[in-house]
């Protein structure tokens, strides 16, 4: 996106909404949880996304126990990963019924740990003396026959509308040139230890757009959402 002269700002899922409703930012891509009543200023783009078809790889639930035997236990999850986090509770409380005694940060002691991003990448295939993992995109897919939405892409409306075509066809492009840029990996990731069949496989479970499953899959996570007594 630099060769459109748009600066890219790296910040975690979490901070990206404040960001852009103090003016720093433009626009970003946030968390779903975050795009639910948008402020007045604020707006969607067209239907950029990131949601998962089958399993999200990097969003797991480590537990001691079966997920079933998780009531009364203590979680730890992570602060920025709000809208993985809602989901941890919808699938816990909603599809099974359980009631966690308290979800924690990494640093207390707890019976199961939700990791992310890199981390949950890096513990894809188990984390020791968690004998139990559930892919939580996995678990919706099985649950809901939909694709789950974890992030959608948010911008101000103040910005001119000329720039503002700008940094949707910059999605657009740049989207196509990493897809190209997927076919000439030739060795591991150099921040966690991913080979390029890994990469392949994780990526073609991605999609980028919404449309109509990813819609309702959003409608009903947010049903989902008022049955906890959040909105």
């Amino acid at each position: 996106m630099d060769k459109r002269g748009i600066e890219v700002e790296e910040l975690l899922p979490s901070e990206i909404i404040t960001a852009i409703m103090d003016g720093r930012l433009q626009g970003g891509l946030v968390p779903l949880v975050d795009t639910f009543d948008l402020d007045d200023g604020l707006r969607t783009v067209s239907g950029f996304c990131i949601a998962t078809v089958v399993a999200a790889v990097s969003v797991k639930l480590h537990s001691k126990v079966p997920i079933e035997e998780l009531g009364g236990a203590s979680i730890a999850v992570p602060d920025e990963a709000p809208t993985a986090v809602k989901l941890l509770q919808v699938l816990l409380t909603v599809k099974h019924g359980i009631t966690p005694a308290a979800y924690v940060g990494d640093d207390d002691s707890y019976d199961a740990r939700l990791l992310v991003g890199n981390l949950g990448l890096r513990y894809r295939r188990g984390l020791r003396d968690y004998p139990h993992t559930y892919d939580l995109g996995e678990e919706w897919t099985r649950w809901t026959q939909l694709p789950f939405v974890f992030a959608r892409w948010v911008l101000r409306n103040d910005v001119e509308r000329q720039d503002a075509l700008i940094i949707e066809d910059s999605l657009y492009t740049s989207l196509q040139d990493w897809a190209d840029g997927l076919y000439r990996v030739s060795g591991p990731s150099d921040r966690v230890p991913v080979h390029p069949q890994e990469i392949h496989q994780y990526t073609q479970g991605l999609r980028y757009f919404m449309g109509v499953p990813e819609e309702k899959s959003v409608e009903l996570f947010k049903e989902y959402l008022g049955k906890l007594g959040q909105p």
